[in-house]
């Protein structure tokens, strides 16, 4: 009877200490698996900036709309500039010689390249916003906005001089946008120096807080 009960008493132990073993381990799991709120949360800034960069390319183009004129050229001489890239040379045929009036009847064009002008720019948040706040998330207003203007520097050069002056050419036999002819380099890099410092103006706003339950104690309150 003896041999028995001790028998079993082993087994029991055996299986107490088997049950702690699983008890750290699923401890351990649950531990490994659980988000660190510490840590930088790139998809939620990725997400909010693809919002602010629509924001901010909206307030780039109205820099363009307000200043255009001023130049002496339409206020949507941007965007018929842009709309080279899809459109090539026909785009510039959208306004007549001097560039004062229209020669099209409807803006169907011209809102189809408002669209991709924002759709651009809400892209390109993404990476700007990321970039600021993984940087420069808790810096002095100063510091965001130069890491603003050496982001939009950094964009205009790989875009203009990296990228569109040879591939606008290649593929519709022209060059539009970074020839100078057309879009006066100064007037490309205030677009995206705007972009930038609105980028850089907005980061808090789309700082991330853990939300918390409030307490009961609180509600009563």
């Amino acid at each position: 009877m003896s041999d028995e009960f001790e028998q079993k008493q082993r087994e029991l132990a055996e299986l107490k200490q088997r049950v702690a073993v699983l008890e750290a381990e699923l401890a351990e799991q649950a531990r490994g698996d659980q988000w660190d709120h510490s840590r930088f949360y790139g998809t939620y800034y990725g997400t909010v900036g693809f919002v602010f960069g629509g924001v901010a390319a909206m307030a780039s183009l109205l820099l363009n709309v307000v200043g255009a004129p001023i130049a002496g050229k339409n206020s949507l001489e941007i965007i018929r500039i842009y709309l080279t890239f899809p459109l090539g040379e026909k785009a510039l045929s959208l306004t007549s010689a001097d560039g004062s009036q229209y020669v099209i009847s409807d803006g169907t064009i011209l809102a189809l390249g408002c669209c991709l002008y924002i759709a651009t720019g809400m892209v390109l948040g993404v990476f700007f916003h990321w970039m600021i706040c993984r940087f420069a998330r808790d810096s002095s207003v100063t510091v965001r906005l130069l890491w603003g203007t050496g982001l939009a520097v950094g964009v205009w050069l790989i875009n203009f001089y990296g990228i569109l002056s040879w591939l606008q050419p290649a593929l519709f036999g022209g060059n539009w946008i970074t020839s100078g002819e057309y879009l006066p380099w100064w007037v490309a890099l205030a677009t995206h120096l705007v972009f930038g410092w609105t980028m850089a103006l907005m980061a808090p706003l789309g700082r991330f807080e853990l939300y918390r339950r409030p307490t009961e104690t609180g509600a009563a309150i």
